[in-house]
């Protein structure tokens, strides 16, 4: 039964995904990344990781992507890439394409250097302790670029009155 759930939401995640990529609109491939996060934090149910499961659902699921939709419903949806940027577009996405390509090839020939052991196994009242005593900077830094990149998002986006 756990194999056929795997595969469920294994063609779920991957179906969401490339529909976001193929998708033309900007809501639709924001649903379609909820639809893949919530799929994902299943997959992470599936491996004993209830926390992040639950984390996954909860912060990228939820939060996350709200702060998406709210974005998209406050930009102009109808303006494209300028054609002068498009052709930058092309070749940063197609040299973003290669490196991934490489990293995917070396991980499968065991090349790649060693992940650091799993938090899968760790309790969220540990992973709680190491984050307020251990990590207690990087987490508060990174707490200070997420309020920096949300106030330049809304700084960007505020319109301007003649």
């Amino acid at each position: 039964m756990m194999i056929i759930v795997f595969f469920a939401l294994a063609v779920i995640c991957t179906g969401s995904v490339l529909g976001m990529i193929i998708s033309r609109n900007q809501g639709t491939s924001a649903l379609l990344l909820v639809l893949a996060f919530a799929s994902l934090g299943g997959l992470f149910g599936l491996l004993g990781a209830g926390f992040l499961a639950v984390v996954q659902v909860i912060i990228y699921a939820g939060a996350i992507m709200v702060l998406f939709i709210f974005v998209i419903m406050m930009i102009n949806l109808r303006e494209g890439i300028a054609p002068e940027k498009r052709t930058w577009t092309i070749v940063l996405s197609c040299a973003m394409a290669l490196v991934i390509l490489g990293e995917i090839v070396f991980a499968a020939r065991g090349v790649a250097p060693e992940a650091p052991p799993a938090l899968a196994g760790v309790s969220p009242t540990e992973l709680g302790r190491l984050l307020f005593t251990k990590y207690l900077y990087p987490f508060e830094i990174t707490s200070v670029l997420i309020l920096a990149a949300l106030v330049g998002a809304i700084v960007l986006v505020k319109k301007r009155e003649p």
